[in-house]
């Protein structure tokens, strides 16, 4: 779980309206220069006190972490003596090789660490990320908007324990923790029986190129319908005509949906290079990747059908070629135009229908 962080310091007459906002998206941290504005916080949050460029108060009030500048305040470890009820951080500003060293050495001994960097690179935050590794203490990064966030969470692949940002606006913090929870939560995916296969004709398809690579029990979930979807393989595996392409999914016919961010559908005909997409594997763990490009050719079209235990259906309809595949039970790979009724493939069977993508509680028929 990645940690939010929301600064309230300098957010000005927006201040009430914003700590409202993070407690209701139960945001792991406040931070604040002035005990009093930690007061009234409830325990959900935690309670963080920072007077930068201030002497220390005599009282640190409500607050759980101290966060200090030790050339103005003095070591961590040596006020956690004097005030054993309080959890005390470091705050160190990277603007050189000797603050980077500083830096890496609070990650790798303190509890809390608040890294400035100043520059806009991201290989000082790789370096601090890797000296403290098998360090116990968390790295909470500043981030000036919840695009720099994303991209702090992410780097090195392990990306910072947490983000400290100063909301713009009211909604920032609500994009803050929505980029700590990653998008899309793993999903629950079920064995669909095949009920028929049948060759449809010429249409328009689409190969979803990313921009990482796929493992080989990992797909995108594809489907005529939103409510029902079929999991999708990469070009991990061997081929005998052609060579791997691990980052791409020849995935199905234009008007299909897939799964995007923040839960919403989108169709394979309006993804374009910079989209986001889920990727699924085989146990339903997901994660976002970044489509480079959509190639959308024409070609000869398979529609499958399959049933889910309850009774709910799916349909899909993809290229009708034999190194198309989808992904079976245990991850065994299934030549699409192969499949006959009985077979099992795995795929999805969301709930909700869908407006413009987003899930929600209407009516809807698809067919």
């Amino acid at each position: 779980m990645k940690l939010s962080w929301v600064d309230i310091r300098s957010v000005g007459s927006a201040k009430d309206a914003i700590v409202q906002e993070a407690i209701h998206a139960r945001v792991e941290g406040i931070l604040a220069a002035d005990p009093a504005d930690l007061e009234k916080l409830p325990p959900t949050v935690k309670k963080v006190l920072f007077p930068q460029g201030q002497t220390l108060p005599e009282s640190f009030g409500a607050a759980d972490v101290v966060i200090v500048d030790p050339a103005k305040h003095g070591e961590p470890a040596e006020l956690a003596l004097a005030h054993p009820d309080v959890e005390f951080g470091r705050f160190v500003e990277i603007i050189d090789a000797e603050t980077l060293e500083d830096a890496c050495q609070s990650g790798r001994v303190d509890k809390w660490s608040v890294l400035l960097f100043r520059d806009p690179t991201k290989i000082p935050l790789e370096i601090v990320i890797a000296a403290a590794a098998r360090a116990n203490g968390s790295l909470v990064t500043v981030a000036k908007d919840v695009e720099e966030a994303e991209i702090i969470f992410g780097v090195l692949e392990l990306g910072s324990d947490g983000v400290l940002m100063a909301p713009a606006k009211v909604g920032d913090v609500t994009a803050l923790k929505a980029a700590a929870e990653g998008g899309i939560p793993d999903l629950e995916l079920a064995e669909l029986e095949v009920t028929a296969t049948t060759h449809v004709g010429m249409g328009e398809r689409a190969c979803v190129d990313t921009a990482t690579y796929f493992g080989k029990d990992e797909g995108i979930l594809v489907g005529s319908h939103s409510k029902g979807m079929i999991l999708c393989v990469s070009e991990t595996h061997p081929l005998p005509y052609m060579p791997t392409r691990p980052f791409r999914v020849n995935a199905g016919a234009i008007h299909s949906y897939t799964v995007g961010q923040n839960e919403r559908t989108n169709y394979l005909s309006e993804l374009k290079a910079g989209s986001k997409v889920t990727a699924v594997d085989i146990h339903g763990k997901t994660r976002l990747v970044t489509v480079g490009r959509v190639k959308i050719e024409t070609r000869p079209l398979l529609s499958i059908d399959a049933v889910g235990p309850d009774g709910r259906t799916a349909n899909l309809i993809l290229q009708d070629d034999w190194h198309v595949r989808v992904l079976g039970p245990g991850g065994t790979v299934l030549n699409s135009t192969e499949l006959k009724p009985g077979d099992k493939v795995l795929g999805y069977l969301p709930v909700e229908d869908r407006h413009v993508g987003y899930p929600i509680n209407e009516f809807c028929l698809e067919k």
